[in-house]
């Protein structure tokens, strides 16, 4: 084909959709009369002179009637909540300063071994506190700070310096006393 025909079935193809638009939206509108004609009617005389009364037609809508909403349709009591878990994790209460040292199962591993077993590797000095770097008997590494646990005590870490990471646990020894023991983690020499 050439450039000249490719225009020319371009434009039939253009007219052609115009015509159809045309002719679909030329269709019967609710305003416009229906094309038959309407039928007519002669005056009859009666016996009386007058002329009799036109019968009574009843109006015919073509919108259907439908029945008014229940109240409430949004009603969705008797049904699953989709979002609830299939299983529920019942916690017991645990008193914030007394914790029971029979779950591991909750513990982390920073917590599974003695505090003299971790090797302290490194302390960051600078910033706004100090960190400290140290290594499980596993040779998995920590990064910890002011404030954290460590230890199967769970001791709490008092001070990081520069030469080394005190460490305060509290226990509870076999006569009911709370004890308190310092340790310290140092940074080991250079060789």
């Amino acid at each position: 084909m050439t450039p000249k025909q490719l225009k020319n079935n371009f434009l039939r193809g253009i007219l052609a959709g115009i015509v159809a638009v045309i002719l679909f939206t030329q269709g019967c509108k609710k305003s416009e009369r229906p094309s038959t004609p309407a039928p007519v009617v002669k005056a009859v005389v009666t016996a009386t002179g007058k002329q009799p009364e036109k019968p009574v037609q009843k109006q015919v809508s073509s919108s259907l009637k439908l029945k008014a909403a229940p109240v409430n349709q949004f009603d969705f009591s008797n049904k699953v909540d989709p979002f609830k878990p299939y299983a529920v994790i019942m916690k017991s209460p645990v008193r914030a300063h007394v914790r029971s040292k029979n779950i591991d199962s909750f513990s982390l591993p920073i917590h599974s071994f003695d505090v003299s077993q971790f090797k302290l590797i490194g302390i960051i000095a600078g910033g706004k506190e100090n960190r400290a770097m140290v290594t499980d008997p596993n040779r998995k590494g920590y990064v910890i700070k002011v404030g954290m646990t460590i230890g199967k005590n769970e001791g709490r870490i008092v001070s990081i310096t520069s030469g080394g990471v005190d460490v305060l646990e509290q226990f509870t020894d076999d006569n009911g006393k709370t004890r308190k023991e310092h340790i310290r983690i140092n940074l080991p020499r250079k060789q």
